[in-house]
């Protein structure tokens, strides 16, 4: 059974991402802001991914230059796995030993 397709007042509770759309000149930092501030918004157990693709398919394909058409691609693209980059741990196992 397929999940449900989100209705846009759900993927966007509190109408954060239309408002970004319809400020002329907004920058990619000011819709980064605004993008943190609709994560925040979403409801407990709210599935991202969905509302993220409900708000691209509602606006970012209309504006696909707009910066928060870049931000929402972004977010729901899955970032890299973490690498170890070191710290104490990797140096004492690294360490030889002292003897004696």
């Amino acid at each position: 059974m397929g999940r449900r397709v989100l209705e846009l007042s759900e993927a966007d509770p509190k109408g954060l991402v239309r408002e970004s759309y319809r400020i002329e000149g907004i920058t990619l930092g000011e819709c980064r802001s605004i993008f943190i501030d609709w994560a925040l918004s979403l409801p407990v157990g709210a599935h991202t991914p969905d509302a993220l693709r409900r708000l691209i398919a509602e606006y970012g394909l209309a504006e696909p230059d707009h910066p928060m058409s870049g931000v929402l691609e972004a977010a729901l693209t899955a970032p890299e796995a973490p690498r170890r980059r070191g710290g104490r741990a990797a140096r004492v196992a690294a360490e030889p030993r002292a003897e004696g």
